[in-house]
């Protein structure tokens, strides 16, 4: 594994690949990566013949009161795990090369769609996202790039963007790991007492209760409640616990096909957010005047199939 600091050195070696023919996939991540990360890099292998793997933590997408200051590196167990995962080329740029004239530099914004949940709770966030990684395709000029799934909204951001500006690189979604109780991998994850981390599985239980009761013929807005109140029985203060349109996060009507159910929650100072994905189909017998939306047996597609 070649490992760069600067954007000339990595820009370099990637022209010499591209003149072989050989395709490019990047990864960009904060670092201490764990499981959930190795399985884009996987991913990553089977689109192309050159994997990149970024890390940079990125201080445009924090807020004021935010942890970077504390953001877990673990920059040695990071290149172990990039090598046994055999990632051809990390590209771990300071601060300073990345912003060489500072944070008051051009943002890209997608309006709308980073300006609700997780970005109305933390304004700017998907700005600072978004500025990074079209930064990110600038340097690399990958053909395609891997994002997780747990964060939902920002896999929406990400396609948006590349849409909206025309952008020469596929987005491929890579599902949700978990642990064995449900817990959605993250490197906030450590920042949980034992105690706060036996609780911290109840947010992926909220959202497959809200899945269930939607099954049952529940409508959405009581599901989503109760689902509030027993996060908020088991210590949680939730932030936001939605059914939103799967592909644009607009709210759902009776005519909703596919959807998704979004929470963010803290315990302590961690605060978690997951996601789990439905499809729906208008009830066929109304209820109460109103159309009853409910979950279809049918499998979902690909997350990436979009």
């Amino acid at each position: 594994m070649r490992i760069f600091t600067t954007i000339n050195g990595l820009r370099r070696m990637l022209a010499e690949h591209r003149r072989q023919g050989q395709r490019i996939v990047l990864v960009p991540t904060m670092g201490n990566l764990h499981a959930g990360h190795l399985s884009l890099v996987e991913r990553a292998h089977q689109l192309g013949e050159r994997v990149v793997v970024s890390i940079f933590v990125n201080p445009l997408q924090f807020g004021r009161n935010e942890d970077l200051a504390r953001y877990p590196q673990t920059p040695r167990e990071d290149r172990r795990r990039l090598r046994r995962a055999g990632v051809h080329c990390l590209f771990a740029p300071s601060d300073q090369e990345m912003h060489p004239h500072g944070h008051e530099i051009t943002r890209v914004q997608v309006p709308g769609l980073g300006d609700i949940l997780c970005g109305a709770s933390r304004p700017g966030h998907f700005d600072g996202v978004a500025t990074v990684v079209t930064r990110l395709f600038q340097i690399v000029a990958p053909q395609a790039a891997v994002f997780g799934s747990k964060d939902y909204q920002q896999l929406l951001v990400i396609r948006r963007m590349v849409r909206d500006l025309v952008m020469p690189v596929r987005i491929h979604a890579q599902p949700t790991v978990r642990e064995a109780d449900g817990l959605a991998l993250s490197s906030r994850n450590q920042y949980l007492d034992p105690e706060q981390r036996h609780r911290a599985p109840q947010l992926y239980r909220s959202l497959l209760m809200v899945r269930r009761q939607l099954h049952e013929g529940l409508d959405p807005a009581q599901a989503t409640r109760r689902a509030r109140e027993h996060l908020q029985r088991r210590g949680f203060v939730v932030d936001y616990l939605e059914i939103r349109e799967s592909d644009t996060l607009s709210y759902i009507s009776p005519q909703s096909r596919s959807a998704v159910v979004l929470a963010a929650a803290s315990l302590g100072n961690t605060r978690l957010i997951d996601n789990l994905r439905i499809r729906l189909q208008p009830s066929l017998q109304p209820n109460r005047g109103k159309a009853t939306i409910r979950r279809s047996s049918a499998p979902l597609d690909n997350p990436e199939s979009r």
